[in-house]
């Protein structure tokens, strides 16, 4: 590497155009994130030279919780040369993996947002790559990637399914219940993931404890899908998170699968957003899971991104 350069820490709020001047996904949540702490600026390194920008690394926590749990923001100047990129991104990385991520209970799961098309981008792919070979030295492991899905109020609702009628959950043990039947059979890696270890009561319960019970929209928007007979057959959850109205979660339970019910129940998510005035709906999938990734998009949700996860195993008893 012929190049020197520093790694600190950001400066302050007067350092955002800084910190921004790598274009990426997040660029325009910084300073509300930092505003609001769910962004730290211990928690955020530049590599800089002659103050010039040549990578940075950011992670990101809900509000008020003490630990990170998302590692979102890792950039190198495309202008560097490959073993600029690595020299740079490995300091990076090192600093943060030793002040922070290396001291928490449970490390940060690594997010990179990037566009639909990122491997017929030879800047983008060659970064990411970059970024993904330096994780996995320091023992990180591919998750999965997935597609970051939206809906447009301009896209047209689709027709209701006759076979269906829904209503609101009766309490959080229904919640837990079908959640927890609904994991039987699932292609969804970070719920695989989390069964090879655990119950599936118990992924159900930290999922509810850690992401559906922190919003803040109504949870009349939880709908559950019934058939002709009166019993459930799946359900889905609309919400609000920090960012984006959003389908959190949208689920057929194991015996009912086949039988078209995604698309009706997905209507009724979105039908309920919609209603409520989202500007626009958010949404994700993993890339193998094709059965839902076709479904929303027979809903008229459209792929704008793609995500990638990597995690740091943890060491298990």
């Amino acid at each position: 590497m012929s190049i020197a350069f520093d790694i600190r820490h950001l400066g302050g709020t007067h350092e955002i155009e800084l910190f921004n001047r790598i274009p990426y996904a997040l660029n325009d949540e910084i300073a509300d994130d930092l505003e609001l702490g769910r962004r730290r600026l211990e928690w955020t390194w530049l590599a800089i030279h002659e103050g010039h920008l040549l990578g940075r690394l950011a992670l990101w926590s809900p509000k008020g919780a003490t630990d990170a749990t998302q590692f979102d923001i890792f950039d190198l100047d495309d202008a560097l040369s490959d073993d600029e990129q690595r020299a740079v991104g490995a300091a990076l990385l090192g600093a943060a993996r030793g002040e922070v991520i290396a001291g928490q209970a449970t490390p940060p799961e690594f997010a990179r947002y990037l566009p639909a098309d990122w491997r017929d981008r030879p800047a983008e792919r060659r970064a990411t790559e970059t970024i993904m070979a330096l994780l996995e030295a320091s023992g990180a492991r591919f998750v999965v990637e997935r597609l970051r899905l939206e809906w447009e109020p301009t896209t047209r609702i689709p027709a209701v399914d006759r076979r269906l009628s829904f209503r609101a959950f009766e309490d959080e043990h229904e919640v837990l219940d079908l959640t927890t039947r609904a994991l039987t059979g699932t292609l969804d890696a970070h719920s695989r993931g989390e069964l090879s270890h655990r119950s599936p009561r118990e992924v159900a319960l930290t999922q509810f404890d850690e992401e559906f019970a922190q919003y803040l929209t109504p949870r009349q928007w939880w709908r559950v899908a019934l058939d002709s007979a009166g019993g459930a057959v799946g359900f889905v959850f609309p919400a609000r998170n920090s960012y984006h109205h959003i389908i959190a979660y949208v689920g057929v339970l194991p015996e009912y699968r086949g039988n078209g019910y995604i698309d009706g129940i997905l209507t009724e998510g979105t039908r309920v957003l919609a209603e409520a005035d989202a500007p626009h709906i958010r949404a994700s999938t993993d890339v193998g899971n094709v059965p839902m990734a076709n479904a929303f998009a027979r809903a008229g949700y459209d792929t704008f991104q793609r995500l990638i996860n990597m995690e740091w195993p943890l060491a298990r008893p």
